[in-house]
């Protein structure tokens, strides 16, 4: 379509086809997420250097330009999805609004740079990663759960990191660059504690706290997920259990006979 022909169509259907090119599993809609997947990561990579790169003029440009792209990719996802309330209270969307606000307010809030890494956990655990990847038949198998859940504790190691390095990198001469604040949370996580790096204080005791009870249980969720029964979803219509044994014949809840459809039926 157009420019010209998108113009010409009513107010309902340029959000019909909005909402197509983000929500639905069209060709049309697939190809345009596979572009907006591939911008992600790109823009990923972009926020796990960013900490080790000159803050100067050239990265403030590159900055706004980014904050401009989010921004216009928020509100259409906004506008097309259609009950502005439900959106609006997704926990996703309020990732993506701290990645934004991190990115419009990089001089004045400095110490948000670490809200960036927060577009990858919207990333992988939004819809829209699930249904491009594999055209969406990973979606609710134990892969997608584990590629969750390794997500889910990366980004709370570089969360916890920036911290850190915002927080008393200042104040602790050990820590002179944001790598040694990276070990400090790996070592701090993994309960090792070595020493040689101590955040100073309460605050930085309490911190050091969050690290190892948060990081610990991230862990042995990553744990859980990898070495239990691969579980398949299907609707149980007697109960609506959705997670059974691949090989399940009765429900576990309620004893109802089961019709698990596999690739190969």
């Amino acid at each position: 379509m157009t420019i010209a022909e998108f113009i010409s169509l009513s107010w309902q259907q340029r959000r019909r086809f909005v909402h197509d090119l983000y929500y639905s599993a069209s060709p049309a809609g697939i190809r345009f997420q596979g572009f907006i997947l591939v911008l992600d990561v790109v823009l990923i990579s972009f926020f796990m250097v960013s900490p080790f790169l000159e803050h100067g003029a050239l990265y403030l440009i590159i900055d706004y330009c980014i904050a401009t792209v989010l921004a216009l990719d928020l509100a259409a996802r906004g506008w097309s999805y259609g009950n502005r309330r439900r959106w609006i209270r997704r926990p996703l969307v309020w990732a993506d609004f701290a990645v934004l606000l991190s990115l419009v307010v990089p001089v004045y809030g400095a110490n948000l740079g670490f809200l960036r890494i927060l577009r990858a956990y919207s990333l992988i655990h939004g819809d829209t990663f699930w249904r491009v990847i594999g055209g969406g038949r990973w979606a609710n198998t134990q892969l997608a759960e584990s590629t969750k859940a390794v997500t889910n504790l990366c980004v709370f190691i570089f969360v916890m990191s920036s911290l850190v390095h915002a927080g008393f990198a200042a104040r602790v001469p050990t820590i002179r660059s944001f790598m040694d604040s990276l070990y400090f949370t790996v070592t701090t996580l993994t309960t090792t504690g070595y020493g040689d790096i101590v955040l100073p204080g309460p605050g930085g005791r309490l911190l050091s706290i969050v690290i190892m009870i948060g990081g610990v249980s991230l862990f042995f969720r990553l744990v859980q997920v990898t070495i239990r029964t691969p579980k398949v979803r299907f609707d149980c219509e007697g109960c609506g259990l959705q997670r059974h044994d691949a090989d399940a014949v009765h429900c576990k809840a309620c004893g109802a006979q089961l019709r698990i459809r596999h690739e190969n039926d």
